[in-house]
């Protein structure tokens, strides 16, 4: 690989890499705390001001039933706040800013996960349905009392069967044309709609997705708005049955149940048509031909669960770690390098590995969700709404989602394992929240199912930049990547070895450079796609069942190379922050903490980057030696990182986060350092040997 800084002079190398250049390194809080806030500020700071109210607390210990008591007042909470009106249109009261309803909305983590996605089953999946998916006419009869809470609904599209292959459900909505009417049926236990929330107890209505059928002809998955129980007796109405589905994970104070219909009728006017409509006579219509086409314009309107979900996992990482770095650099464990005083944890190498890189990694999924956020606003405003934006977002949403899911789950286990067992109490709220946050893992589509959809979007991408293109020529793209990332031959590595050869420091600073990091993160994503690409050639010539299975054979390769697709992302919006940093001690600071994130993927996939030639095994040894180097420069930043947030107690609501351990460990070292003064301390065995009288 080309060296870009491997003709740096030793000492240059030495002086970036030494003490001196800490000096110049502090923490501008307020004003990273204001960037990481984002576009939408003020909003944020709102929610966040609400989130601390003790009325939407999460009460730990409550049954299931108590808990869905509690979220369905703290939903009326939320209206009478009006916290949940912002992305609605003005003629209803709302604001029509679906920027900042994603950014408030996800804030509610910190308060209770229950309370933020029952409210994202309410007027993030019902009422979007009916804003998007409806029209005018759908809009004035329901949205009001959808935003007033005066109808709790459900978003009925999953099915037992058929969970993340929503194309593939079995509920039917057969018209009528001599009633005018819809027939929603489900014809088999397989096609009941399960996990739905609100189902269980509160909904009186919900959107049902089925197979729209009219004049013999199924038109695919479209929605529909269908009454559940009565609004008095809050019974099921004729045709309508249900089950609860009881106690879950996480998440309990929300009623998720199932639903299942028997030809229950519903007008033909309750088809929210803004993609498909069926006149009187029971013709069909739609803006959109293909009906491909039209079945992912629809669900892409519902793309905002996914931002969403973005946003919270990465809020509740912000929690975890501002809990989890305030009691390592309290709690004090072991003398290592003194007899009086034990060593603060977050001085020991192997704590600071658990955790900054962790940190580090949440600043990037920050930093990329506040991306996706700009994304999904601009495409719901209107002000750039193309069939090229909507694809794009779909796919930034579908990459994202899953890392940050994943990453939040990942982050929690260690912010739980890193305090001890004080970290599985539950008054700290790790174990809490990981089993709230569990879920977020599957649904608003699984993230596996998920980064599928951006490996496929990726094989689209690079067919149209070489269609045309010999398989021999790909072959070549595939194992060189010669334009992109100059391995021109062979020898790239060999070539690396011996320029590294004993020359740690030179290696370590190639590293640590900007063009670097990008080049080896985004090599592995093009030749992982171009390897499966090539291995894919000519897959669509074949039988069908040929071709799923040469697509089957590849799937996981596909996938991870979505997952490093995602994880680029995350770096580059990274790396493009740094430039909104106008303080240039903060932005040092920010610089090697990008750099540890990073440098910690690529540790991450070292055997790719070895097997593939893409790193000598020389440069290879530097990566985890720079990375404790980036440790230990960023161990005296940690506490204004994690400042830089912007939680406070009442958000955290930790008590290992109040100081506590603190006090614990001043009384400790009082009462030892007395005991000392007095000479009174009693002498250890070790010092006591060999001490006695001799003859």
């Amino acid at each position: 690989m080309t060296e870009l800084a491997s003709e740096a002079p030793d000492a240059a190398a030495s002086a970036d890499l030494g003490d001196d250049a800490d000096d110049a390194a502090r923490v501008d809080v307020a004003a990273l705390a204001e960037q990481l806030l984002g576009t939408w500020a003020s909003t944020r700071r709102e929610a966040r001001e609400l989130a601390g109210h003790p009325e939407l607390h999460k009460i730990e210990g409550l049954t299931h039933h108590e808990h869905r008591e509690r979220v369905f007042s703290q939903l009326k909470y939320l209206v009478d706040h009006k916290a949940v009106h912002r992305a609605y249109p003005r003629e209803h009261g709302g604001y029509e800013d679906h920027g900042a309803n994603i950014a408030g909305f996800e804030e509610l983590v910190a308060a209770d996960p229950s309370l933020q996605i029952k409210a994202g089953v309410q007027w993030g999946l019902f009422g979007a349905a009916v804003l998007h998916l409806g029209t005018e006419e759908h809009h004035a009869k329901w949205l009001p009392g959808i935003m007033s809470l005066d109808i709790p609904g459900c978003f009925a599209m999953t099915e037992i069967g058929h969970g993340s292959d929503v194309a593939s459900i079995a509920t039917s909505a057969t018209y009528d044309p001599k009633a005018e009417e819809f027939i929603i049926h489900t014809p088999f236990r397989a096609a009941w709609k399960d996990y739905i929330g609100n189902a269980a107890k509160d909904g009186l209505a919900a959107v049902v997705f089925a197979q729209l059928i009219t004049k013999g002809v199924n038109h695919g998955v479209h929605a529909f708005f269908v009454p559940l129980r009565d609004r008095e007796t809050h019974e099921f109405l004729p045709g309508i049955g249900g089950e609860d589905d009881g106690i879950k994970g996480g998440l309990n104070g929300i009623d998720n149940g199932r639903l299942h219909f028997d030809h229950v009728r519903v007008p033909r006017t309750n088809l929210l048509n803004r993609y498909g409509d069926v006149a009187p006579d029971g013709t069909y219509s739609s803006p959109i031909a293909s009906p491909g086409r039209r079945f992912f314009t629809m669900l892409g309107t519902l793309v905002q669960g996914r931002v969403s979900l973005d946003g919270a996992a990465t809020a509740a990482s912000k929690l975890a770690l501002t809990v989890a770095i305030r009691y390592a650099e309290e709690r004090r464990q072991f003398n290592a390098s003194s007899d009086a005083a034990e060593e603060v944890l977050l001085d020991y190498q192997r704590h600071q590995r658990r955790l900054l890189p962790r940190l580090a990694t949440t600043y990037a999924m920050s930093f990329a969700h506040e991306q996706l956020l700009e994304k999904f606003d601009g495409v719901f405003s209107g002000r750039s709404d193309t069939d090229q934006d909507r694809q794009d977002l779909e796919t930034l949403a579908a990459a994202l989602k899953p890392l940050s899911t994943w990453n939040s789950l990942d982050i929690l286990q260690e912010c739980r394992e890193a305090c001890g067992g004080s970290g599985f109490l539950i008054e700290n709220r790790f174990a809490s929240l990981r089993a709230d946050l569990d879920v977020y893992a599957t649904f608003e589509g699984d993230n596996n199912v998920l980064l599928q959809l951006v490996a496929k979007r990726l094989l689209n991408d690079y067919a149209k930049e070489f269609r045309g293109v010999s398989v021999g020529a790909l072959a070549k793209f595939a194992l060189g990547q010669a334009a992109g990332v100059a391995y021109k031959t062979g020898l790239g590595a060999v070539a690396q070895f011996v320029r590294d050869s004993g020359r740690a420091q030179r290696a370590a600073l190639a590293l640590r450079d900007e063009d670097t990091q990008r080049l080896l993160l985004a090599d592995r994503v093009q030749t992982m796609v171009a390897q499966v690409a090539q291995a894919l050639h000519g897959a669509s010539r074949l039988p069908q069942a040929e071709a799923a299975a040469r697509f089957n054979a590849h799937q996981n390769e596909l996938i991870e190379a979505a997952r490093a697709h995602g994880e680029l992302l995350q770096w580059e919006a990274f790396t493009e922050s740094l430039a909104g940093i106008t303080d240039p001690a903060t932005r040092k600071v920010l610089t090697w903490l990008r750099d540890l994130f990073g440098l910690s993927l690529i540790e991450k996939h070292l055997a790719w980057y070895l097997m593939n030639g893409r790193l000598s095994m020389q440069r290879g040894r530097t990566v985890g030696e720079y990375i404790n180097r980036l440790l230990a420069k960023l161990r005296p930043h940690a506490l204004d990182l994690v400042a830089a947030f912007g939680y406070g107690s009442e958000h955290l609501r930790a008590s290992i986060a109040t100081g506590a351990e603190a006090e614990r460990q001043a009384e400790a070292a009082a009462y030892l350092e007395a005991q000392r003064a007095s000479g009174e301390a009693p002498r250890l065995e070790k010092h006591t040997k060999n001490s006695g009288p001799k003859s």
